[in-house]
């Protein structure tokens, strides 16, 4: 169906509005079947870059799935980064990031957090607090790996002072050591 009013609107004026709800509805729906190449058929079809931006980030802003959020933060990033403004910018890639960071986690395990993945230093810092330190030892090496050259509103630094942190609260011990006497 979505195809068919595709067709329609190449041979029949569609107003712009109405373009970008047809496009955004059948990209959520490729993107929930998880046919990513569709998608990105989809999304390389629509001719002005414009409505294809339109699309793009109202898709983003609906909070698709995990793998449908980190495919169009992907896709922002890699093709509208220049048109967007700094804060945006800032924020769809730290969606990103927090979803890549989420998809390293055990899948049963995504759920508790996934209302962290816009957030990924909180998200970090909610795994050191849950004690799921192997978890965190992989979330740091992929943090480590994507903020690379990035400036996200976060550093490396930061995810280190963080681990120092709880690192530090890990050995305070909350009670004194009494000496023996003779």
């Amino acid at each position: 169906d979505y195809e068919l009013c595709e067709e329609w609107g190449h041979l029949y004026p569609v107003p712009r509005e109405d373009l970008i709800s047809l496009h955004r509805e059948h990209l959520l729906h490729l993107l929930k079947m998880g046919d990513m190449e569709k998608a990105l058929q989809l999304l390389q079809r629509i001719e002005d870059p414009g409505i294809c931006l339109a699309i793009s980030e109202q898709s983003l802003d609906q909070h698709p799935n995990l793998a449908a959020s980190h495919f169009l933060a992907d896709y922002l990033t890699g093709h509208f980064y220049a048109n967007l403004t700094t804060a945006r910018r800032n924020e769809i890639q730290a969606l990103y990031i927090g979803s890549k960071v989420l998809l390293t986690l055990p899948e049963l395990s995504r759920v508790n957090y996934i209302h962290l993945s816009s957030r990924p230093l909180l998200m970090l810092e909610q795994l050191l607090m849950n004690m799921k330190v192997d978890w965190v030892a992989v979330a740091v090496q992929t943090l480590h790996q994507l903020l690379a050259g990035q400036n996200i509103g976060f550093t490396v630094e930061d995810i280190d002072n963080l681990l120092s942190k709880y690192a530090e609260k890990a050995l305070n011990f909350p009670f004194a050591l009494k000496e023996k006497r003779s």
